[in-house]
This record gives C-alpha cells, structure tokens and sequence, in this order.
C-alpha cells in the first residue's frame, strides 16, 4: 500500500508542481499540501485525473495553529473507488485569507464549507451561501478556535414570563469553576461485597 501511495504522490507532484507545497505518507494515507490559490484547480485534477479519480469528498475541516501567521489548515479528505486509495489535502491560510470555494467540482462541498465557516470562522470565496449552518445566528465567535472560551459568551435560555427565547451573558459564580478530580472512590474507608476474597 505504501509503495502505491509514494507512486501516486510522485505523480502528483509531477503533473502539478505549481500547487502542490508538500507530499507525506502516515497511518497508510497519502498528505498532499497544496497552495490555496490553485486549490480549486488542483481538486478538479484529482477529479478527472485517470491515475487518481477522487471522485467522493468525505469531509472538509480545519485546525487551528494560533501561534503560525498561516493560522488554519484546511483539510479535504477524499476517496477514490476507482483506485481503493484515499488522499488528505491541506492548505495552509492565513485569519484574514479567503479559501477559494470548490462547490464547482464537488457540489456537495456546499454544507461542509459553511461548518467550517461557523466552525473556525474562515471565509470561501465563491461559495452559492455562505453562512451559520451548526450555531444561531446571533451566535458570537467560532467555538473550534483554540482561544474561544470553554464556557462561551452567552447564554440561551427560553423565558416563561417574555415567552421567547432570550440571550445573556454567561454568569459562572467561581465555585462552577474548581474542579475536584478525584474518584468517589478514592479514599472510601468501606469494604465492598467480594472485597473479603483477595485475601
């Protein structure tokens, strides 16, 4: 399997030396990182190509590197009946960097761009309807980014006397916020039935 992955990548990069930035094989699965400007073009070429035929988009998402200038990648993951082989594409972007949309090669791309949107807060251009698709509409931030508080902004609740739902600050008094790791059973000074026998 690794020897048909290192032929496949070397092909890649031979037929697409402008876009492709970096190839890697781990865990049996090829990593390609491409240049997002030649993105589009680049999955339409996994698309077509005879050696390759990606055909299936599996799943888009991305990972947040707070400390890079290049903060996200954004990850493609795609499969290939026609070769049993599956392949990883990831670009590298910056915070204030569009990603080129590839709902014009694979239209189901659609939905998975706009949870990344509302996700990690990055912006595809070209995309038919950019917009929240997991969280509200009123909802701040993008909770998979690494510095969005654990606790969130707000907080949702339905109010009986407006009857309507209605949005507030979260309040958390600082007891909510020790937490007591030990197990309940740490320390327990009881014998427990069956506990006589390991003697």
């Amino acid at each position: 399997m690794s020897e048909a992955l290192t032929q496949l990548g070397e092909h890649i990069q031979l037929k697409r030396p402008q876009a492709v930035v970096g190839v890697s094989i781990a865990f049996d699965e090829l990593t390609v990182e491409v240049t997002a400007a030649q993105l589009v073009a680049f999955i339409d070429f996994l698309k077509t190509d005879s050696a390759c035929r990606f055909s299936t988009l599996v799943d888009i998402t991305a990972v947040d590197h707070p400390e890079r200038p290049a903060r996200f990648d954004v990850v493609y993951h795609f499969l290939s009946m026609y070769q049993n082989q599956r392949i990883r594409v990831k670009a590298a972007v910056r915070e204030d960097e569009m990603v080129p949309s590839i709902v014009s090669v694979h239209p189901s791309a659609n939905w998975f761009e706009r949870e990344v949107f509302d996700m990690f807060g990055i912006l595809f251009s070209g995309h038919p309807d950019l917009r929240r698709i997991l969280t509200d509409y009123g909802f701040r931030g993008h909770p998979l980014r690494k510095d969005f508080p654990t606790t969130g902004y707000t907080e949702v609740r339905y109010d009986e006397a407006q009857k309507r739902v209605v949005y507030e600050p979260v309040k958390l008094v600082q007891e909510y916020r020790q937490f007591d790791f030990l197990s309940p059973w740490e320390g327990a000074q009881y014998v427990l039935p069956g506990d006589e026998k390991k003697a």
